[in-house]
């Protein structure tokens, strides 16, 4: 039993160290991308912190789905931000797969091109339309009277420059159209259902995106409006991103190009085509 153990763990190691090095060299070849995408995330927070700063406070505005739905309360808000946190964090989970299951459909260095090249064209439209037009926030801590809903001037350049995420996602204000969550969770949804293999999940993944829809205007975080603009608005722009990038390889038909670890000169073929399987996700039998 101990030596089965040994094997299968060398395995596993094997198939990790071989993805690992087929995915750095895929960094290397897409890092310029890569990078400007996660730089835009600061850009994007920085915008969100910038409106706080011209965010007015005022009468919450009318809207149908606060009239419809049944309000969670300051208390329940989290339950909101409970689920985009667990869709956020099954997303990244999946994209990394590939290093430890058999079945290899997608190159996570790849999928994470893709998905950031969605997200930087969707929060750019939502800086430019928040920015356009100022709207009292709909949140508890936006209202009149609140502290938070009016950020003080700031003293220095470093005070705008410095951005505490956690504390800009729960209670930042004046952010409004459209929604940067139902950025998120569409974005995450709509990548799994085209490049993702289990319909159920798929399935699944669209019905949590709706309920995300429905807690967002139940804890009155944004007006219907945003969440319906980011509905129409991230499937249009990722339906022309597809059209315009080219499309991501199939790795479960095999691999074609891919460099390879570096082997020894005293490994055989034969440890070059254990190499093969192993990155192209076909179970290795080592004998003894």
């Amino acid at each position: 039993m101990p030596l089965y153990v040994d094997r299968d763990a060398s395995k596993l190691w094997r198939k990790i160290c071989a993805e690992t090095s087929m995915e750095v060299s895929l960094v290397a070849e897409n890092w310029k991308p890569l990078l400007a995408g996660i730089i835009f995330q600061y850009i994007h927070g920085l915008a969100a912190h910038g409106i706080h700063y011209l965010h007015r406070p005022g009468p919450t505005l009318q809207d149908a789905g606060f009239f419809l739905l049944p309000e969670l309360g300051q208390d329940k808000a989290y339950i909101s931000e409970t689920l985009f946190t667990f869709i956020f964090c099954s997303f990244v989970l999946w994209t990394f797969h590939p290093f430890i299951f058999q079945y290899k459909k997608i190159y996570t260095a790849l999928i994470w091109c893709r998905v950031l090249a969605y997200l930087v064209a969707c929060q750019i439209l939502r800086i430019v339309t928040f920015y356009s037009t100022h709207l009292p926030g709909p949140n508890y801590h936006c209202h009149q009277g609140s502290k938070l809903a009016r950020l003080p001037p700031p003293e220095s350049a470093i005070e705008l420059l410095v951005i505490n995420f956690s504390r800009g996602v729960n209670y930042g204000c004046g952010d409004l159209i459209f929604s940067s969550h139902m950025i998120f969770t569409i974005v995450f949804v709509r990548t799994y259902h085209k490049y993702g293999t289990r319909r159920c999940i798929k399935q699944f993944a669209w019905l949590l995106a709706v309920i995300q829809s429905l807690l967002i205007l139940a804890s009155h975080k944004h007006y219907t409006v945003d969440v319906v603009v980011a509905w129409y608005t991230v499937n249009l722009v990722a339906f022309f991103i597809d059209k315009k990038m080219p499309e991501l390889p199939d790795r479960s038909t095999g691999l074609t190009y891919l460099p390879l670890l570096p082997v020894s000169r005293e490994k055989d073929s034969r440890s070059m085509e254990e190499h093969h399987k192993l990155l192209s996700g076909v179970s290795v039998e080592i004998s003894n």
